[in-house]
């Protein structure tokens, strides 16, 4: 039977809404990575751009074997607090959630995010009064496991690790790799443990990026859709010329309206994974990144860059799809711009410090009004 979808076909970015969680998941995983029993996703925290000196390895580029300065993303990524596995079974053609089991007692930042997370209820239950609810454990799921056809990891953040005052943990799913036999067995190793982003991607693969842009709020057409701006003396330049005719009385979905601009999911797909480490000395430049701050964890360098204002979480992903092989081939990578020499480092410090006394030393002494007028009347006094 031929299912009839009318409307499958691409739509754009229609409609051009508010995302509705801040925090961007996806919805499926890549058929060809699911070979061998790993996460195959993960979430890390944007700090912001910096600039590097590479060696181009593109054979069929004009600038093969030579220096190139190219851009970098650079997304921290503090471990995951694996809490819970969640079981799928298929019902009707589609999946359906057989069960998950928890862990009995999560970090604080993912109380804040569910503060009612395994609480005793004061509901009556068989007739008696404060009844506890039952929740599943891992044994329960073993019995099923027959039926199991998909196993996900449940994972939070830990904002605690973050050095920009988050305080509630993202919750998200993470796909698991392999047969469903693998993905049971490694998500009962991984229940109660963290998971590093080493353990998901390598160095030089591709990764899909998500997250929800920046929000510019309600817009023209002339920002929103790049109309062109009407002359000079017309009544009204900022509009567009027509929205529709008279009959039928009608606009049409793709005229160009004013609304809501940014703050949306959008997908990126076949970064090029430049670098993974786990020592922030490498990237932290000398203040500290703009808006974020330094940085504390793991951090991954992606080439180019990524939706999104510094401090969103951004969701990576196994690639997809195939991408471009030649996309930022580089070797030989140093980032530019983050290390001082010790001299200029100690002579800029000297000078922000004689700064501070001159501002000090120059700041005068706040007198209330009764000291005034005290201070008026002495001086008149003597005169």
């Amino acid at each position: 039977m031929t299912r009839h979808k009318p409307r499958s076909g691409s739509l754009a970015f229609y409609p051009r809404k508010r995302a509705a969680r801040e925090l961007a998941t996806f919805r499926s995983d890549n058929v060809l990575s699911r070979q061998k029993a790993k996460p195959l996703n993960f979430v890390g925290y944007k700090a912001g751009m910096v600039h590097a000196v590479a060696v181009n390895k593109q054979e069929k580029a004009t600038s093969f074997g030579q220096q190139v300065v190219i851009p970098l993303t650079v997304i921290e990524c503090p471990p995951l607090s694996v809490f819970g596995i969640r079981a799928y079974t298929k019902e009707q053609g589609a999946l359906r959630v057989l069960g998950e089991a928890t862990v009995e007692k999560p970090d604080k930042f993912f109380r804040k995010r569910h503060p009612d997370f395994k609480r005793k209820s004061n509901k009556k239950k068989g007739g008696k009064e404060g009844g506890e609810k039952s929740y599943a454990t891992v044994s329960d799921l073993e019995k099923q496991v027959d039926k199991i056809v998909k196993v996900k990891l449940l994972c939070s953040t830990r904002p605690g690790l973050l050095g920009f005052g988050k305080k509630v943990a993202d919750v998200f799913e993470v796909f698991v790799g392999g047969s469903v036999a693998d993905q049971w067995k490694f998500a009962k190793e991984k229940l109660g443990k963290d998971l590093s982003v080493n353990e998901v991607f390598e160095e030089k693969q591709f990764v899909d990026v998500k997250a929800v842009d920046a929000g510019k709020g309600f817009t023209g057409v002339i920002k929103r859709f790049g109309v062109k701006m009407h002359r000079r003396k017309a009544k009204k330049r900022r509009v567009v010329g027509s929205i529709g005719p008279w009959n039928p009385s009608t606009v049409m979905r793709f005229v160009a309206r004013p609304g809501q601009m940014g703050y949306q999911s959008r997908t990126e797909l076949n970064k090029r994974l430049l670098r993974i480490s786990n020592n922030p000395a490498e990237i932290n430049v000398p203040h500290g990144f703009e808006g974020y701050g330094v940085i504390k964890n793991q951090f991954i360098l992606l080439g180019g860059s990524t939706p999104g204002p510094v401090k969103r979480a951004v969701a990576l992903r196994d690639p997809i799809r195939v991408g471009y092989k030649g996309l930022f081939n580089v070797a030989e990578l140093s980032v530019l711009g983050v290390k001082r020499k010790e001299k200029e480092a100690v002579a800029g410090d000297e000078v922000r410090a004689q700064r501070i006394v001159v501002k000090k030393e120059a700041k005068v002494e706040k007198k209330s009004v009764a000291d005034e007028i005290k201070e008026a009347t002495m001086g008149g006094g003597k005169k």
